[in-house]
């Protein structure tokens, strides 16, 4: 096996795998990144880890041969296994046909289906050569790459980048985060009655075979969460009283926007906290909230069909994705930001291994992050196992009618989705003028009611599932404001309560309707 690193000066490094060493080779034709080749080799060197998979030697100690330079590089790209590129400002030496070693070879590892692992330094476009900006252009429209500034962004993005082909390649193993196990938690740390919600919910969506009676211990060993007597990270993610105790970085965070960029003021900011459930339901309920809804036609029944402007399927996928694939050992946070023409959600993780964004707008093989937090997660019925989630945002924004979302993975994964406002299409805003402070949610909550209907029902209406979001932000909001009234006010917890619309709240619906 070998680990081919050159930069954009036709800078080489050239590991060759004897057993289980990669021998790496350096050489240089030009000097732009001296002091920076000569540090990443005996980082190579010298690190515990690297060291003992990466055993790197100077180019310059090959013997005298026969064969020409730029040949000799060609031949050794193909004979690689990793091809890492460091591009900086300069293009260098250019043959006949002006096209520079280093192009040649990155063509070399791209036509020989090679690992590759781009790094680009941190300069401005005008500082660069403009055959070295054209050069990146074509490398990231097939490529992660990774900015560094300094050598010790340097060394921590080569060190991630190989540490992660060992992983994959199985040539070093490490279990999942959500797999190791966590010595400070034990079973008092779960919430019990979140196991018992779960298997009755698992029980409906994929007929989990345990009944509401298995005891917490037994529903944790089943799913493969608890084990000797310890806690895994999953158990606590998705189970745990208090999950922000042991990952502080387990949240998420919501913004929206008056524009169509970050700036003040900010209409509306929320930290999220709790089990990842927890984190999904309310995340995809703050974006609900800010989205148009749209009533449709009454075909059958009393009650009065409608959708919100990018459709919930879309909005949980993406939300779901981002929380159940990210890299939980970062100290980022998962975060949801609607602007005025798109919704954008991040994550602290990236792709596997080789992987593009084009490969998420095809079908695929699931790949999860955390395989530990997904399955309890596929039983509850939040995400598929068959790596369908992508396709169906791509599938659901076509069908109503939106712009293709864009996925995109520069060392964060973004998933965005665009606004009908981006195509030019005239929303719908619902909140009249003489009603300034009735919220878009109690709007959507007058607009669906029709006669007398229980909190549930109208809940289900709305794609709601978080019940204490639904009862504070619409149903006590509504009846504060006058719009809506309980069938049974002096029993509020009456099992028989009801809503209904007063007076208000048929002008306010009325005028709503046609608007």
């Amino acid at each position: 096996m070998k680990l081919y690193i050159v930069h954009i000066d036709a800078i080489e490094f050239v590991n060759n795998l004897n057993m289980n060493k990669i021998r790496t080779f350096i050489s240089s034709v030009q000097s732009e990144f001296v002091k920076e080749r000569m540090e990443l080799h005996d980082y190579l060197v010298s690190d515990a880890l690297l060291g003992k998979f990466f055993e790197p030697f100077l180019f310059e100690l090959l013997p005298a041969t026969d064969i020409s330079a730029s040949q000799m590089y060609l031949n050794e790209v193909q004979q690689s296994n990793i091809y890492i590129g460091l591009f900086g400002k300069d293009y260098g030496f250019e043959d006949a046909d002006g096209i520079s070693p280093t192009e040649r070879e990155f063509y070399q590892a791209t036509l020989h289906h090679k690992t590759r692992f781009i790094f680009i330094s941190n300069h401005s476009l005008a500082e660069r050569h403009p055959k070295e900006n054209a050069l990146i252009v074509k490398a990231q429209s097939v490529l992660v790459r990774k900015m560094f500034s300094n050598m010790q962004d340097l060394k921590t993005a080569v060190y991630s980048s190989l540490v992660h082909y060992l992983i994959e390649k199985e040539i070093i193993r490490s279990a999942p985060f959500d797999a190791s196990t966590c010595d400070r938690a034990s079973l008092e740390d779960i919430d019990k009655e979140k196991i018992k919600s779960f298997v009755a919910l698992a029980g409906s969506k994929r007929g989990f075979p345990l009944s509401e009676a298995a005891s917490a211990e037994a529903v944790l060993t089943h799913l493969n969460l608890y084990s000797d007597g310890k806690l895994t990270n999953a158990a606590l993610l998705l189970f745990g009283k208090e999950p922000q105790c042991y990952f502080i970085n387990s949240e998420v965070r919501c913004a929206s926007f008056y524009g169509t960029t970050v700036e003040k003021p900010i209409p509306s900011y929320k930290v999220f906290q709790g089990d990842v459930f927890k984190l999904v339901d309310q995340a995809e309920e703050f974006v609900l909230s800010k989205l148009d809804y749209r009533i449709g036609t009454r075909t059958t029944g009393a009650s009065v069909p409608g959708a919100y402007e990018i459709p919930r399927d879309i909005v949980s996928e993406a939300i779901v994705n981002a929380i159940a694939h990210r890299d939980y050992s970062s100290n980022g946070s998962v975060q949801v930001m609607l602007f005025k023409d798109r919704l954008e959600i991040w994550n602290p993780g990236t792709l596997p291994l080789g992987w593009t964004t084009d490969k998420l707008k095809k079908l695929h093989r699931s790949m999860p992050s955390n395989p530990l937090l997904a399955d309890p997660m596929y039983y509850a019925g939040y995400i598929e196992r068959l790596g369908t989630g992508t396709l169906d945002i791509l599938r659901q924004a076509k069908k109503a009618g939106l712009k293709e979302p864009d996925f995109e993975d520069d060392g964060e994964f973004r998933i965005v989705v665009y606004r009908k406002t981006y195509t030019g299409q005239v929303t719908l805003e619902l909140t009249p003028d003489v009603t300034p402070d009735v919220t878009p949610e109690v709007e959507r909550l007058v607009l669906i009611m029709n006669g007398e209907m229980i909190r549930v029902e109208l809940q289900e209406i709305l794609s709601l599932k978080d019940e204490k979001n639904f009862r504070e932000n619409y149903i006590q909001k509504a009846i504060k404001l006058g719009m809506i009234e309980m069938t049974v006010p002096e029993k509020p917890k009456s099992r028989n309560q009801k809503y209904r619309l007063t007076e208000s709240g048929r002008q306010l619906k009325k005028g709503l309707e046609h608007h």
